[in-house]
């Protein structure tokens, strides 16, 4: 698996859009978002994300494809779930991983 580039993001410079919601549907996207324990902006982000690569709408570089032929189900089930986390989540994700496998190494 390539390296995935990890974007610079601020919300200071990064991009702005309003949208206009219909009736009801703010309160819909806080109650997933609390449930997911994300912030409603990051509940918003990952779902356009999903729904853009299932569509095949972003490009292979930005990010690797779930339906990829040498992806097992169980491996595009984790990335899927991964993709649905926060970033801080995401990244301690990944660190407890690398600090198990070091734990792993040294009790080899």
């Amino acid at each position: 698996m390539r390296p995935m580039k990890q974007a610079i993001y601020s919300s200071r410079t990064a991009d702005k859009f309003v949208v206009r919601l219909p009736d009801g549907m703010r309160e819909r996207i806080a109650d997933v978002a609390r449930n997911h324990h994300r912030s409603m902006n990051s509940e918003i982000i990952a779902r356009l994300e999903q729904s853009m690569l299932q569509e095949g709408s972003l490009d292979d570089d930005l990010s690797m494809r779930l339906d990829r032929p040498e992806l097992s189900l169980h491996e595009r089930e984790l990335l899927q779930r991964f993709r649905q986390l926060s970033r801080r989540q995401q990244n301690a994700l990944v660190a407890l991983i690398a600090h198990d496998a070091e734990l792993s190494a040294e009790g080899a």
